[in-house]
C-alpha cells in the first residue's frame, strides 16, 4: 500500500519544482489558483527570490504547498495511486487537498490565512527551534523540564531527532546541555518557536479566519500530527488545525501507525527528502521516496 507524504517549512529552495512546470505546462493552474488568491504571483517569488526572502513565512508556506501539490500532480498524470495521506506541520495542508478533504482555493485560503497569523505571532515573540540529534526522546524531555524557562518538544521526528521550541534562552540551555552529553544540537532557521505556547495568538487569528471553510470527508486515510494516528472525526477541522499550531508535531507515532495500517511505501511529494530520510530511519521493510523534479519523478514511476 503506498502512502503520499508532504513536505514541511524549511525545505524551501529558489526554483523548486519549477522544471516540472516547464516540462508540462499544463500544471500552472496550482500557481494560478494560489496566486488569485494570495495576492501576489507565487510563481515569481519561487523563481526570483533569494534564500532568506523565500524563507519568510507568508511566502515559505504557500510556496511549498504549491510545490508539494505540483509534484503530485505530476505524477498522478503518470498513473500515481495512493491509499493514505500525511504533512508534516505545514504539509498537512497539501495533504488535506491531495486526500479531497479541501478544495485547491481553500487550502489556499487557509494556508493563507495560516501564515500570516504565525508571521504576526512570530514578530512578538522571542522564539526559537533546535534540532537535537542522537538522543532519544525522553531524554530530550527531561532535559526540557529541568531548564529554567520555557522550552518544549515541538516536533518528534525519530527515535533520534526531536525538535525543541520555546524562548531563545532556554532553547539555548537546552542545546548546550545535549551536546554536553555528545548529542548533536541544530538551531533552525526559523522565524519563532512554532508549535508551542507562543504561537497561541496565530491559532486564535487562525481559527476565526477559517471556523466556516467547508472540510469533506477524504477520499483516503488521513493522518494527523496532533493525533499521532489517523483522524476519523472531521465534524470541527477548524479546532483541530488551531490545536495543530500550537501542539508538537508526533511524526514518530504517524509512522507507526501508517505502517500498522499496511502503508509499506512512503512518497514524499515537495522539496527535498527530509521526511523521507525519516521514514528510512524510523520504519523497516518499507519503500521510501522523495518527488521534487523531474528526475526524482522518474524514480517514483519506475
Amino acid at each position: 500500500m503506498t502512502i503520499s507524504l508532504f513536505s514541511g517549512q524549511g525545505s524551501q529552495y529558489t526554483g523548486m519544482g519549477l522544471d516540472l512546470l516547464s516540462a508540462d505546462a499544463s500544471l500552472d493552474f496550482i500557481y494560478v489558483a494560489a496566486s488569485d488568491i494570495l495576492g501576489f504571483d507565487l510563481k515569481n517569488v519561487i523563481a526570483e527570490s533569494d534564500a532568506k526572502t523565500l524563507s519568510k513565512t507568508i511566502y515559505a508556506q504557500p510556496a511549498i504547498m504549491a510545490t508539494s501539490l505540483v509534484c503530485l500532480e505530476a505524477a498522478k498524470k503518470r498513473g500515481f495511486e495512493f491509499g493514505g495521506v500525511a504533512g508534516h506541520s505545514l504539509g498537512e495542508y497539501a495533504a488535506m487537498v491531495a486526500s479531497g478533504m479541501l478544495s485547491l482555493e481553500d487550502g489556499f485560503r487557509l494556508i493563507k490565512a495560516r501564515s500570516l497569523a504565525m508571521d504576526k505571532a512570530a514578530q512578538n515573540a522571542e522564539g526559537s527551534m533546535c534540532a537535537i540529534l542522537k538522543m532519544a526522546p525522553a531524554d530530550v524531555e527531561k532535559l526540557c523540564e529541568e531548564t529554567e524557562g520555557y522550552v518544549v518538544p515541538a516536533n518528534y521526528n525519530s527515535a533520534v531527532q526531536t525538535v525543541i521550541a520555546g524562548e531563545k534562552a532556554a532553547v539555548a540551555a537546552v542545546a548546550e546541555a545535549a551536546a554536553a552529553k555528545r548529542a548533536r544540537a541544530v538551531p533552525l532557521a526559523v522565524a519563532s518557536a512554532f508549535h508551542t505556547k507562543l504561537m497561541q495568538p496565530a491559532a486564535d487569528e487562525f481559527y476565526e479566519a477559517v471556523k466556516d471553510v467547508k472540510f469533506n470527508t477524504p477520499d483516503v486515510k488521513f493522518y494527523s500530527n496532533v493525533l499521532g494516528t489517523e483522524i476519523t472525526d472531521f465534524s470541527d477541522m477548524p479546532a483541530l488545525l488551531a490545536k495543530h499550531i500550537v501542539s508538537p508535531v508526533r511524526f514518530t507515532e504517524e509512522l507507526a501507525a501508517m505502517q500498522a495500517d499496511g502503508f509499506d511505501k512512503f512518497i514524499e511529494f515537495g522539496p527535498k527528502n527530509v521526511l523521507t530520510g525519516l521514514v528510512k530511519k524510523t520504519l523497516k521493510d518499507v519503500t521510501a521516496k522523495n518527488c521534487e523534479n523531474c528526475s526524482t519523478l522518474e524514480e517514483v514511476m519506475a
